[in-house]
């Protein structure tokens, strides 16, 4: 599409929301400025560079053998630059402690700041912030699907002192790129069939939590963040780290909940949490990803659930205190144009969701006028934002439309098929 006719488009879209009461100058900066934090491993299937020959564990699996999976943190932060060059906005790349940068072989307990070195020049030189995940999977101490649960003292200890040291990690991401650095936790702990005892895994995991957190850290450069699950290959029957769990150590402990959108029942949303978790905790990190026949991590869609999930920051007003990272991983596709999908539609439903007559909806709910409320809300859906998308797109210096796959398509040729 020719730049006069995206600015044309545009002019007439910004006529249309006005008359509705939206600001659609403000709804462009406020996309501008809010970052999606993008995952690293979708661009090496999860494997890392610790051990890339370990094999995967605690219920994760990526499936296909696309070609040009990065196997070098230089071949994966050049992928992800190549996703950044199609995606607009302001970016955060999220790490696993397994994506250590170093010539030298480190255990997970005594990995240390200089390991990371490469990733925050990197981030500097590319203006991003860093986020950061302990690695509690894929691991000879993390075999018998226990990790901070485990009965063996020693075992829970490794596991402890990991905890401690991704934390200094964060907090060092936090300190050099002036952007808090959100550390997610999130183990694999579970039993395949019913336990005898429930309670006492979950307080060996609350007590190893808050031996690895004692530490008070500056939360202008580190923000912890606990992560539940419903259940995962091998734990099928119990996971440790319930939503309950989390949700009560969270707002006991006063640190920020993970929500994944996959880690629930089939028909559970975590559009429907985000209010209710708001009233109990001060902060939360998303893990926007698409589940089908649960937890399977897809590539995320411009579907129903990732609209609703932005409709429900946007609405409740919980920009500031909500950041919003992305969790998927398909080697059957070409890796950097899942990052550019999954990206783009993240960005997509957040400006859908900026661009919704809020306050006009919100007023006739108010006055029982739920006739009004549903007009409003259904048109909403076929105004005129994409109008406004390819502006966004086109002000960003980024393809419009699907013009950005011709840039995979190529870079696919010359780089990754050469790996």
């Amino acid at each position: 599409m020719k730049s006069e006719q995206i600015i044309s488009n545009f002019k007439a879209a910004k006529e249309v929301f006005a008359q509705q009461g939206v600001d659609v100058e403000k709804a462009l900066e406020t996309l501008a400025e809010t970052p999606i934090s993008i995952h690293c491993w979708q661009g090496d299937d999860v494997r890392g560079f610790e051990n890339p020959d370990q094999e995967l564990s605690g219920g994760i699996q990526a499936t296909g053998d696309y070609m040009g999976a990065a196997t070098t943190p230089t071949q994966l932060r050049q992928d992800m630059e190549k996703a950044f060059s199609l995606i607009g906005g302001k970016k955060r790349v999220n790490l696993h402690a397994i994506y250590i940068d170093t010539d030298e072989v480190i255990e997970r307990d005594q990995i240390k700041l200089e390991h990371f070195d490469r990733w925050v020049a990197w981030a500097k030189e590319n203006e991003l912030g860093l986020d950061f995940n302990p690695t509690l999977f894929s691991h000879p101490k993390a075999s018998d699907g226990l990790t901070l649960s485990h009965p063996d003292k020693a075992i829970r200890d490794f596991w402890i002192e990991h905890v401690k040291a991704s934390r200094k990690i964060s907090e060092h991401f936090g300190r050099e790129l002036g952007t808090p650095s959100f550390m997610n936790i999130w183990i694999p702990d579970g039993m395949k069939d019913q336990p005898a005892d429930r309670l006492s895994p979950r307080q060996r995991l609350a007590d190893s939590l808050d031996k690895a957190l004692a530490e008070k850290i500056d939360t202008k450069f580190h923000r912890d963040a606990v992560e539940s699950k419903l259940f995962g290959i091998g734990a099928e029957a119990y996971t440790v780290g319930s939503n309950e769990f989390y949700l009560g150590y969270a707002a006991t402990r006063n640190i920020d909940l993970c929500l994944d959108a996959g880690h629930f029942h089939p028909t559970e949303m975590i559009s429907d949490k985000i209010s209710t978790c708001s009233l109990f905790v001060d902060n939360m990190l998303l893990h926007v990803t698409r589940p089908v026949r649960w937890d399977s991590d897809h590539v995320v869609s411009f579907d129903d659930e990732t609209q609703a999930i932005m409709r429900e920051i946007v609405r409740n007003k919980l920009l500031d205190r909500v950041a919003i990272g992305l969790d998927f991983f398909d080697a059957s596709i070409n890796r950097i144009a899942a990052w550019v999908i999954g990206t783009r539609n993240a960005q997509k439903a957040l400006m859908k969701a900026l661009l919704e007559p809020t306050e006009a909806i919100k007023n006739a709910e108010e006055a029982f006028d739920y006739t009004t409320r549903l007009a409003l809300t259904e048109e909403a859906h076929s105004a005129p934002w994409t109008a406004v998308w390819d502006y966004f797109c086109h002000i960003n210096d980024v393809p419009v439309g699907s013009a950005w796959l011709n840039d995979v398509k190529t870079y696919e040729a010359e780089v990754l098929a050469e790996r």
